[in-house]
């Protein structure tokens, strides 16, 4: 089952790693921070997971 994706615009410090992984739910916003631009399909739960592992400072959730 695909999981709903949140950031934590307060911790996220616009790194880019998670866009690289799955730039299917992530992108960078004009703030300079990552933003979901749409919540993963079953499909992308593996990449979200790299997503989510990968941020350097834990900012991003995956439920």
């Amino acid at each position: 089952m695909a999981k709903k994706v949140v950031i934590n615009k307060d911790d996220c410090f616009g790194c880019g790693a998670c866009t690289a992984t799955c730039p299917e739910v992530f992108q960078m916003e004009d703030d300079g921070k990552a933003g979901v631009v749409a919540q993963p399909s079953d499909e992308l739960d593996a990449a979200v997971e790299d997503a989510v592992n990968g941020c350097p400072v834990a900012a991003i959730k995956a439920e």
